[in-house]
């Protein structure tokens, strides 16, 4: 089976986050006729390539977003056109899937890269942050490093923004409106503009290649009638944090500066960073001939702990949970040769010291 062919049937087999079954079916039979042993847990598939004292995760997802309106093709169809492949999860990240599964096609065929464990694992519900690589981790075991397969033109992601969001809320006095002159009331709207007004002009020190971090109010909510003074407000602030950004630090910081109370409402996608010096750092500049580059995206990587990683792999995050979301042949072909020299040059890296 060719890469063309490959991605084809992934994209022609619908796997909406959380109804991954059929593909990871169509992902271990193909594994498995390869000659891997090959391992089940929920929807997730992984198995090993090779030996060695070094451990070396190889990761993408299989499932993908819902479609969204806008489409010229049906969203569950793999449609050529030309040498481009149109269809949901062509570019996110069922392209990554395909080279990483012909990688190890080729690997199992050839021999792995000496000294190097490669464990693949293709796994679940990546867009919705579920059971997929975060619970399968311990069964995994140790691990020395990480290839996080999403589409970055083959740009090595050495940096990748987290997430935090923070519920404020707003507590004022009620009563009246028409009492209101008194000054015995207390608007916890009026409260919570103030504090929406301070949110924006928070600044946090800039990452080399991801940039500022900018907190963002993303919802807001307050008041029970119209002519009730409000006594809550609640808004939400969404952070997309940087490495070295602390999430609890964070959080106490804004709380500081905010009369609202702030509280956390989610801290689990953590800011990731791997050093440039890193063996499988510098073994992805020297397979894609690119410097490293930042990610405002999450990704599984956010779960890997201190496991350093590279999120790379062909096709553009521009083209993420869009309609007529589409990969070329050569984007696919040249995602296949990526991952091959890449793991390849991980081994070399690791053997030289």
């Amino acid at each position: 089976m060719n890469p063309a062919e490959l991605l084809t049937a992934l994209v022609a087999t619908p796997s909406v986050s959380g109804d991954e079954a059929r593909i990871a079916d169509l992902v271990a039979g193909h594994a498995e006729s390869w000659g891997a042993r090959v391992h089940r847990q929920g929807h997730n598939v992984w198995f090993s390539v090779g030996s060695g004292p070094k451990r070396l995760l190889v990761n993408s997802h299989l499932d993908t977003v819902k479609p969204c309106a806008g489409w010229n093709t049906e969203p569950h169809e793999a449609v050529w056109k030309d040498d481009t492949l149109y269809g949901l999860g062509a570019n996110d990240a069922k392209g990554c899937v395909t080279a990483m599964l012909l990688t190890a096609k080729a690997l199992l065929e050839e021999g792995a890269p000496k000294g190097v464990e490669c464990v693949f694992a293709l796994t679940a519900e990546e867009e919705t942050g579920g059971k997929g690589l975060g619970p399968l981790l311990s069964t995994l075991g140790p691990l020395d490093a990480a290839i996080v397969g999403e589409p970055t033109s083959l740009k090595p992601c050495t940096a990748q923004r987290g997430m935090l969001l923070l519920l404020c809320v707003a507590h004022g006095k009620s009563g009246h409106v028409a009492h209101a002159h008194t000054g015995n009331l207390d608007n916890a709207i009026l409260k919570a503009a103030r504090d929406i007004q301070a949110v924006s002009a928070l600044r946090f020190p800039a990452h080399p290649l991801l940039g500022e971090a900018r907190a963002q109010v993303t919802q807001v909510s307050g008041g029970l009638a119209r002519n009730q003074v409000p006594d809550r407000c609640e808004f939400f602030v969404d952070l997309r944090t940087t490495p070295g950004m602390d999430h609890a630090k964070v959080a106490e910081d804004v709380g500081q500066a905010l009369e609202s109370e702030v509280v956390v409402h989610s801290a689990r996608y953590l800011p990731k960073g791997t050093d440039a010096s890193h063996p499988l750092v510098r073994a992805a500049v020297v397979a894609s001939g690119q410097d490293t580059v930042g990610s405002s995206t999450t990704s599984d990587w956010a779960f890997l702990g201190d496991i350093p990683a590279v999120k790379v792999g062909p096709g553009d995050t521009l083209r993420s949970h869009q309609a007529n979301e589409y990969l070329t042949r050569a984007e696919l072909e040249a995602g296949l040769a990526f991952y091959r020299r890449l793991l390849h040059g991980y081994a070399g890296e690791v053997s030289r010291g």
